[in-house]
């Protein structure tokens, strides 16, 4: 679900229960999780949601501020990168001889957005034929507070930066993105479903929970 705050989209996913009342969880990450008791309705969710949007937003942007460029971040030939793990000096991922600081910023999201869709392509398909899934879309995109996401038409979308990070982390989101064609909400099927794939997920989670500040441009 989502819901506009203060000129502000907020999305969150929602979990059914046996429970009593409604609470409202945010991860490291800044992904939102609204647990509610069975038959609550979706306007009273929403209504639960608006009244803490502040407090939410605040935390989101603090989220998003820690993960902004390093001031030490130099577009040179020898400045350093992420890419699928490892470090690499920014002329062995791109082009730089002549070209301006703003054109290597612009280049280099090229080559990540690039670089994303290719690992994301290969490897997805070895999750679907196991999952037995297949999603109707797949696109790569730029999200301040998401590595991936996965909605009610089958669309799934990575974050670009995903490329930044070591291939089976990028097989997590894979994994926990495709798992909502079959589980919409984290609830504890879901996560079962994920940990069958990848019995030790909460590691590659915990990966992006403590390098996510670092996979920026």
């Amino acid at each position: 679900m989502k819901i506009a705050f203060d000129h502000q989209i907020i999305e969150f996913d929602v979990q059914y229960g046996r429970r009593q009342k409604l609470s409202i969880h945010m991860d490291s990450a800044g992904f939102i999780t609204v647990k509610a008791p069975n038959d609550t309705s979706e306007d009273i969710i929403k209504s639960a949601v608006t009244r803490h949007g502040a407090v939410i937003l605040e935390k989101l942007h603090a989220i998003a501020k820690a993960r902004e460029t390093p001031k030490t971040r130099e577009y040179h030939d020898n400045g350093k990168f992420l890419h699928l793990g490892r470090y690499y000096h920014l002329h062995e991922l791109i082009e730089t001889n002549g070209l301006t600081e703003e054109q290597l910023k612009i280049n280099l999201k090229k080559f990540y957005f690039s670089s994303c869709k290719k690992v994301i392509g290969e490897r997805i398909k070895i999750y679907q034929t196991e999952l037995k899934v297949k999603p109707k879309t797949v696109e790569i995109d730029e999200s301040v507070n998401r590595w991936g996401s996965c909605n009610s038409n089958k669309k799934i979308t990575f974050n670009y930066r995903l490329a930044m990070a070591p291939v089976e982390v990028i097989d997590y989101v894979i994994i926990h993105e495709l798992c909502h064609l079959l589980h919409m909400n984290h609830d504890r099927s879901f996560w079962r479903r994920v940990g069958s794939i990848m019995p030790d997920y909460k590691e590659k989670e915990a990966y992006l929970a403590r390098q996510g500040h670092a996979m920026t441009l």
